[in-house]
């Protein structure tokens, strides 16, 4: 596992949820990472670890590789990889994210 596997790993299973995004949480910066921290909020998250994957090139490209995900934002819940912003609408919308996050937050 290379270091930036490795560094990617222990954020992952060091936080109950990560969601590894453009920008912060405060400040967003692309739609998709905004819908995330939204759907986050909606669903009463607290203590939601963010990654600022454009602070970290090795992080940016290395996240991709670590869930074979191609696209940011990644979220993930007690370290399992769960998707990005459309799989978080359709399980938000579904009630399971509110259900995995109220077990795993």
């Amino acid at each position: 596992m290379s270091d930036t596997q490795q560094r990617i790993d222990e954020i992952v299973k060091g936080h109950p949820v990560v969601l590894f995004m453009k920008g912060t949480a405060q400040f967003p910066m692309c739609g998709f990472s905004g819908r995330a921290i939204q759907i986050l909020k909606a669903c009463g998250a607290q203590g939601v670890a963010t990654v600022n994957v454009l602070e970290d090139e090795a992080i940016r490209q290395g996240i991709k590789e670590y869930a074979n995900w191609p696209t940011i934002p990644q979220l993930y819940v007690k370290g399992e990889f769960v998707g990005g912003s459309d799989i978080m609408m359709e399980m938000y919308e579904s009630g399971e994210l509110q259900q995995m996050l109220g077990e795993g937050a």
